[in-house]
């Protein structure tokens, strides 16, 4: 078992502070502050990175960067679970397309966050190589 904990701070306000063993950033509504669901598509976003990463590796292929974009709709009655996710991929200069695309697929079936998630969202995901 791997277990994980953060701890988080707040006054009366919406307004506090997540503090993780290696990180801590500001949390609320304000400016420069993160709302929840921005921490939501950051956990998504780094688990689905870490695993097409892993596949790469273990495949070979090389790229010179990666940018991940993630949007999605909330629904309007509660609970206000994600209707919808689009995780979009954008990879530069592969050295294996195909390979990729199949890193791609693979994240998206063993990332953790992107399976709870696909409990309550329509989720997808594509790759374009630029």
């Amino acid at each position: 078992m791997n277990k994980k904990e953060i701890k988080m701070k707040f006054g009366n306000e919406f307004l506090g502070e997540l503090i993780a063993n290696k990180a801590s950033t500001a949390v609320g509504v304000e400016e420069n502050t993160l709302e929840p669901y921005d921490m939501l598509f950051g956990a998504l976003g780094s688990c689905y990175y870490s695993t097409f990463l892993d596949v790469a590796k273990k495949k070979r292929i090389n790229f010179d960067h990666a940018e991940i974009h993630i949007e999605g709709v909330k629904r309007d009655t509660p609970p206000t679970t994600l209707e919808w996710v689009k995780v979009k991929l954008d990879v530069k200069n592969s050295s294996n397309n195909l390979g990729l695309e199949k890193a791609a697929a693979l994240a998206a079936k063993y990332c953790s966050v992107y399976v709870t998630i696909s409990k309550v969202a329509d989720i997808s995901w594509e790759i374009n190589f630029i």
